[in-house]
């Protein structure tokens, strides 16, 4: 089972980096399009829906790196107290109460939209341009496949965490600054 949960939290972390390079586009568009309208007054057709599909994609698609690397978010004022088998026990409920009908409503009604959009090949209404937007809503479908394989870890995690009473160790490739510079403070208190 934690050979599954590191395969699928690899494929989490590959999805949610591949995805994050939509910042830097939605930056270069952004700016763009300042520069045209503001410098040049001549602003562009397009800018306003390649942020909100940029933007979208970027939300999407980083649900399931969030979901493998426990950043979402979560109310523990009282879940921190609890021993690691409790939470396991409470998050294994909450996921298959909430998380997953959810998600597979998500997938359900987000393929059904998704399909019809491509089908059709919708174009944006709102935009001059006439972008197409199904691209976009065939984010919201793998976006809930994504989410969906990033859940079924998680259960395994809470499985394992029953039967052990330790959680799995979590990879982790980006840090939080405050966390690094508290470690780095601490290290040096102790030296």
């Amino acid at each position: 089972m934690e050979l599954w949960i590191r395969r699928i939290d690899i494929l989490s972390k590959s999805i949610g980096h591949a995805f994050s390079w939509c910042v830097l586009i939605l930056t270069a568009s952004t700016c763009y399009e300042v520069f045209m309208r503001y410098v040049l007054n001549s602003p562009t057709a397009w800018a306003f829906d390649m942020s909100y599909m940029m933007y979208g994609a970027l939300f999407m698609m980083s649900g399931a790196y969030a979901v493998s690397r426990n950043s979402h978010v979560r109310g523990d004022f009282l879940y921190r107290k609890w021993s690691n088998r409790t939470q396991a026990k409470v998050d294994l409920v909450l996921y298959l109460v909430f998380y997953f009908p959810a998600i597979f409503a998500m997938v359900f009604t987000g393929g059904q939209y998704a399909f019809e959009s491509a089908r059709i090949l919708e174009s944006s209404v709102n935009s001059p341009a006439g972008v197409p937007v199904w691209p976009l809503k065939m984010v919201i479908f793998v976006a809930g496949l994504t989410l969906l394989i990033a859940g079924v870890a998680e259960l395994m995690r809470c499985l394992v965490c029953i039967r052990t009473g330790e959680w799995l160790s979590r990879s982790g490739d980006v840090e939080e600054l405050d966390k690094v510079l508290i470690q780095q403070h601490s290290e040096k208190a102790t030296s």
